[in-house]
């Protein structure tokens, strides 16, 4: 994608949703720490479900011990690998607890140390908690910027760092969001819907669907 295109793609990602945001539910950045490491495997919509009934009783990382690895199953059994998730929420309470004064720590290597934290997670938070410009590559942010040709790349990383080199400046606080949202509800995995799509006529894939369309 030439550099004039990228701009315009940001440019009308920006003017349909001006203040994109994550759809998990969350307070504060510890309860967006739970929600985001809940929501490996997992859809948001199971997440929130979860943590409406969660947060009100326990939102702290003292909370969250007191309550117990088998008190927290309790109101996470519904989402996917709910054991290790409750293992690794338990331990990263004592260790915000023991080691950061009980809040969530602002820097990748301290949030990665964290049980149940990986790259992904930590990028999600330092963005979305924090305004730090980075990018949290799932499986949506992934896919749209293969298909589009705005950075593609064979693994997550690639093309987390082939994004930081290529959205301008002025978008990287919220291409993260609005790149998940477009491959969530219009870049998806099956029948992408490049009719409805404001950027197919920039998009490597909207164009030959664009073109098919128009032969038939």
């Amino acid at each position: 994608m030439k550099r004039s295109e990228v701009q315009e793609f940001f440019v009308r990602l920006r003017d349909h949703d001006p203040e994109p945001t994550t759809e998990l539910g969350y307070d504060s950045p510890f309860e967006l720490l739970v929600a985001v490491i809940l929501s490996a495997q997992a859809t948001d919509v199971g997440v929130n479900k979860a943590t409406r009934k969660l947060f009100p009783v326990a939102n702290t990382p003292q909370a969250i011990v007191d309550l117990g690895e088998e008190g927290l199953k309790r109101y996470i059994r519904t989402i996917g690998l709910f054991n290790a998730k409750a293992a690794n929420i338990i331990k990263t309470c004592r260790m915000l607890l023991e080691q950061h004064d009980g809040q969530v720590p602002t820097t990748r290597a301290e949030l990665e140390a964290l049980p149940g934290v990986g790259r992904k997670t930590a990028n999600v938070v330092l963005n979305t908690a924090f305004g730090h410009e980075t990018i949290a590559v799932d499986t949506h942010i992934f896919r749209v910027s293969n298909r589009t040709g705005l950075a593609p790349g064979k693994t997550p990383l690639t093309v987390e760092k082939k994004l930081l080199r290529t959205v301008p400046e002025e978008f990287r606080r919220n291409a993260h969001h609005w790149l998940i949202l477009h491959g969530r509800y219009t870049c998806i995995a099956r029948s992408p819907k490049c009719e409805e799509c404001i950027v197919a006529d920039l998009c490597r894939m909207g164009r030959r669907e664009l073109k098919q369309k128009v032969k038939l």
